[in-house]
């Protein structure tokens, strides 16, 4: 009974995973275990597949599946120890790194199944040349130390990058907790306060509107909507709608909004900004970005997804810049960028475009 991991790519839309699971049943292969795992390029299946008999191989269970829609699948061995559920295995490998802070390789590698693992230098740029097809994964511990893992032939998804990520946090020392209100720097000098908002800045809110041009508003909400209903500044203080931010200037008035919008797909959060007129240009809105981006890290997003209109070019080379891939959508005018959360470069080619231009 040959026990294969099975690894491959689909198309994020309805009705996708069950061809999958009608073509491996078709060749007899009986599905034990599935992870639906977030990528920027994608949703990536991950299958434990027993297959008895005379089944299918390694490579006729690749060549149906890539038939079915996969793609980039990868079949591999698996043995019956890694027949275990995986938030139980998480546990418990939480549990001995809090014994043993000093195996953070070792248990690291045994989460995401790696092949190789060591102590590393936090990376201060892209990958190396060769280092690029997704097999190496680093892992930032803080204080100057990382591990760097290898995975061969099996690139690591953005989920399992906040797997580890969240598997170090829970187990290895706190960092002090982080105030709710922080001052922001930007490049002309000037700081600003940014925190969540309240019910109170209903009236703020819509000030910030009437201030913002007919322009900015519709690269915002795609029209030149004059400001949010009461109603959406409850939805915004809602903490199961998602996270908003506001900025507040000097003078007390609030200058940006930014929204972190809980999605249905697991582990996704939708990212939008409105920022004044007066105050763009001045990297606020990268500022507001970089927050949201180690926000929704610390709550175990993994990706972050923002539409724009195409002509939206400041906000497409923002995000762009901070490690955003685009992809088109049904219309036309609007495109999509995704970000993984962890800061980590996007994997794969995305055709398409999004951006608020005024950032």
């Amino acid at each position: 009974m040959p026990l294969l991991r099975i690894r491959t790519e689909i198309e994020d839309r309805p009705g996708r995973l069950a061809l999958l699971t009608a073509a491996l049943a078709g060749r007899g292969a009986n599905i034990l275990a599935l992870s639906v795992q977030m990528d920027a390029g994608g949703v990536v299946d991950e299958f434990l597949v027993d297959v008895p008999g005379r089944g299918a191989g390694p490579r006729e269970l690749a060549e149906t599946l890539a038939a079915a829609g996969g793609a980039r699948t990868a079949v591999r061995p698996a043995r019956p120890h890694e027949l275990v559920d995986e938030p139980t295995r998480a546990l418990v490998l939480a549990s001995r790194l809090r014994a043993e802070p000093h195996a953070v390789p070792e248990v690291l590698a045994e989460l995401l199944r790696a092949d190789e693992a060591g102590w590393a230098a936090p990376p201060d740029g892209p990958p190396a040349g060769g280092e690029d097809d997704g097999c190496v994964l680093t892992v930032p511990l803080g204080r100057g130390r990382a591990v760097r893992l290898r995975r061969y032939g099996l690139p690591f998804t953005a989920t399992e990058a906040a797997r580890a990520d969240a598997l170090v946090r829970a187990a290895l020392p706190a960092e002090p907790p982080r105030p709710a209100s922080r001052r922001l720097p930007l490049r002309d000098g000037t700081h600003v306060t940014v925190r969540p908002i309240e019910r109170r800045d209903a009236g703020a809110v819509r000030e910030l509107h009437e201030r913002c041009s007919l322009d900015s508003r519709r690269m915002r909400y795609f029209s030149p909507k004059p400001y949010p209903p009461p109603r959406a500044i409850e939805r915004f203080c809602d903490p199961a709608h998602g996270l908003t931010l506001v900025a507040e200037g000097p003078d007390g008035s609030l200058l940006a909004l930014a929204h972190l919008i809980h999605v249905l797909d697991p582990g996704v959060a939708e990212l939008a900004f409105l920022v004044e007129d007066a105050w763009q240009g001045r990297g606020l809105g990268r500022a507001l970005a970089e927050l949201l981006l180690a926000l929704a890290r610390e709550r175990g997003l993994v990706e972050l997804r923002a539409t724009a209109l195409s002509e939206n070019v400041r906000m497409r080379r923002l995000l762009t810049s901070l490690g955003g891939r685009t992809r088109r959508t049904d219309e036309p005018s609007i495109v999509e960028i995704r970000l993984r959360a962890d800061g980590r470069p996007a994997s794969g080619a995305l055709a398409g475009w999004r951006g608020d231009r005024h950032l």
